[in-house]
């Protein structure tokens, strides 16, 4: 099959996410239409990491996270040019909410069916936006789903977070590559607490919260606070005992978590983060918390606990530090957990399903809806549909 997919961002835990997809769909053909931001790992150093017989990319120009009319058409227009050369492909798989807006617009336009969208983190579940914003983003999406494709989310809560705003959407779990036994083995510093994270240093990712929380252990020298990764907010990770490490090699990221008590996730929202799924898979006990895609991960008092507050979050890594036995067991749940449901065979399995089944031998007859939507939008955009 030729599959096709779409991404705004080409970066951080939705590139993870796609070249998960390829590597374990070697059999498909994956043509990868990406944008890029400046402020994010450049797209050439991304594609390093991907397969090299079955990844082609071609880029996006223009397309951007901000809403700007202007430029969001101009973006569209260039996916259509590109999308015409892709209409007899088995799929088009949309990848983030711009991708999944522009992308099905787009794909209505040229006449592809066989679309599926994958939020990877709702826009409109953000906390901090006015209300008028969170509305705004609601709207767009019920707007964008009269366009068709299939919504398939990466968690049940995030399906739930669609369904709640009357849009149908299924699931299917994010996953990563389980690693033996062997590949887990780690020496600790036992004198050291050591509390990780790893993500983009964003708004999203709450490190307003991990700085509050770090500062409540700035007295106790045994407890040591790491963030993997970089980003526009990284000045507010300002306590003396947090460590940034910066964007490090998969290899190095694996030696950090490894060498880790406890992986904490401060984040506002989530679709189902690969990184505490990576955590998961070094055997690590969890504290999350209580969001969107957090909450998919945990099962309270097995494998970790979620959190509602600073303080709810200092007195559970007090008590996890008191019963340091205790949290080793529940890191080989959490390791259990993630062989049985977030496994990365098995989502693309999944989506190799999905793929199969929308695809169509024989083109089907455009109905009378879909051929009105699609001439109301020409005459709009005043672009070639065939």
């Amino acid at each position: 099959m030729i599959i096709v997919h779409i991404v705004e961002p080409f970066a951080a835990g939705v590139a993870t996410y796609i070249k998960s997809l390829t590597e374990n769909m070697m059999d498909n053909t994956h043509i990868i239409i990406h944008g890029e931001r400046n402020n994010l790992t450049a797209s050439s150093e991304v594609k390093k990491y991907f397969p090299k017989n079955n990844v082609k990319f071609i880029r996006w120009a223009g397309v951007q996270r901000e809403l700007n009319f202007k430029k969001d058409f101009n973006a569209m227009v260039r996916l259509i040019r590109i999308l015409r050369r892709f209409k007899n492909a088995d799929a088009v798989h949309l990848h983030s909410s711009k991708a999944g807006f522009l992308g099905r617009i787009a794909c209505t336009i040229v006449g592809i069916d066989n679309v599926i969208y994958t939020p990877n983190g709702a826009s409109f579940l953000i906390d901090d936006l006015s209300d008028f914003k969170v509305s705004l983003y609601k709207r767009l999406e019920q707007f964008a789903s009269l366009f068709g494709g299939r919504v398939i989310c990466t968690s049940k809560s995030e399906r739930r977070a669609y369904l709640n705003i009357g849009i149908k959407a299924s699931y299917i779990n994010n996953g990563t590559s389980i690693l033996t036994t062997d590949e887990v083995k780690t020496v600790k510093n036992l004198n050291t607490f050591r509390i990780i994270t790893a993500g983009r240093i964003v708004s999203q990712k709450g490190p307003k919260m991990f700085n509050e929380l770090a500062k409540k252990f700035k007295e106790l020298s045994n407890f040591e606070f790491v963030w993997i990764g970089d980003g526009v907010d990284k000045e507010l990770l300002s306590a003396d005992n947090i460590r940034v490490t910066g964007w490090l090699s998969a290899e190095d990221v694996q030696k950090e978590i490894k060498a880790s008590d406890l992986y904490l996730s401060t984040s506002k929202y989530e679709g189902l983060p690969l990184a505490v799924l990576e955590a998961m898979n070094l055997k690590k006990c969890l504290l999350l918390s209580d969001c969107v895609g957090n909450r998919d991960l945990v099962r309270s008092g097995k494998n970790g606990e979620l959190f509602t507050s600073a303080e709810d979050a200092e007195k559970k890594i007090l008590n996890m530090y008191a019963y340091r036995e205790s949290i080793r067991s529940m890191g080989e749940y959490s390791y259990e957990l993630c062989f049985h449901y977030f496994n990365a065979e098995k989502m693309a399995s999944s989506y190799n399903d999905e793929y199969k089944n929308g695809a169509k031998p024989v083109k089907k007859r455009v109905s009378k809806t879909k051929r009105v939507t699609r001439t109301r939008v020409k005459h709009l955009l005043n672009v070639r549909l065939w």
